[in-house]
């Protein structure tokens, strides 16, 4: 199979409709439509139902669309750190959301120093969540990422396991106990492995955090209670701010990431540093 055909039945896959994976392709409807013929022809399955009025994915076709994404990220990555690797020089990109290490950053440089097959590093600044994305899509090739999170494609090892604590404003009127549970946040208790809500807005109106500084101002004005891990707190206290701990909070692990096809020594060389005792 080759990637064009895949890349032609993704869009098709995604879009359900012909004429809309043709406009986001850059090409006209029936050429499209023969190129999935083809490719159905070729691995002896029916990837769509089709009728007149609708598109639809059939049980194959469904299970192509998971593996083929998967296959074309692969594919894209490939590409850019093949790329990057031409270049003279070129560094090793570690993802990590700034304020994000669990203040392990430096020391982990450090240990990386002294490593053999070190290379020079070059920090990819990012957002919440996006490292995961960054890995798949071969613009970084290691990162620093709290669970949970999704693993599709990636190897871990864990690099810290701390406490959560709630941020409360120092109004709230739990903020004067010592110890408080999810239940008296009004958080959900989760399983282990579940994706927790760290969040509960308490104002009328939902808001649109892009840092740590937005997010413990919105908590000062008391529109927000939030579950950070605790390394945060001791490196940023902030007037009208407390934090309690939550008896029942599952812990918050911090792990180092990377490609599963990953093959190099300098990236080998990074996760032996962060998840050294």
């Amino acid at each position: 199979m080759e990637s064009r055909a895949l890349r032609y039945f993704v869009a098709v896959a995604e879009e359900l409709n012909f004429a809309r994976a043709a406009e986001r392709l850059g090409m006209s409807p029936p050429p499209l439509s023969r190129a999935i013929r083809r490719l159905e022809t070729e691995l002896g399955v029916v990837l769509f139902e089709r009728t007149t009025h609708s598109v639809a994915l059939t049980p194959a076709g469904t299970v192509l669309l998971d593996q083929g994404r998967i296959a074309l990220d692969a594919l894209d990555a490939a590409t850019r750190r093949a790329q990057r690797a031409a270049v003279p020089e070129s560094k090793l990109v570690l993802a990590v959301k700034a304020d994000a290490d669990a203040g392990l950053l430096e020391t982990i440089l450090e240990r990386y120093a002294a490593e053999p097959g070190s290379k020079p590093i070059t920090i990819r600044l990012c957002g919440w969540g996006e490292q995961p994305g960054l890995l798949r899509q071969g613009e970084a090739d290691v990162a620093l990422v709290y669970e949970p999170f999704d693993h599709t494609g990636l190897d871990t090892e864990t690099v810290a396991v701390e406490r959560l604590v709630v941020a409360l404003a120092a109004t709230h009127p739990i903020a004067a106990r010592d110890r408080v549970s999810l239940a008296d946040l009004g958080l959900p208790v989760t399983e282990p492995g579940q994706r927790a809500t760290y969040h509960r807005y308490l104002g009328t109106g939902r808001h649109s955090a892009t840092d740590l500084l937005q997010l413990l101002k919105l908590v000062e004005l008391g529109e927000l209670i939030t579950l950070l891990p605790e390394s945060v707190v001791n490196r940023y206290p902030r007037a009208g701010v407390v934090y309690r701990d939550v008896v029942d909070a599952p812990p918050a692990t911090l792990v180092i990431a990377w490609p599963q096809t990953s093959r190099s020594s300098a990236t080998s060389a990074l996760v032996r540093a962060a998840s050294a005792e």
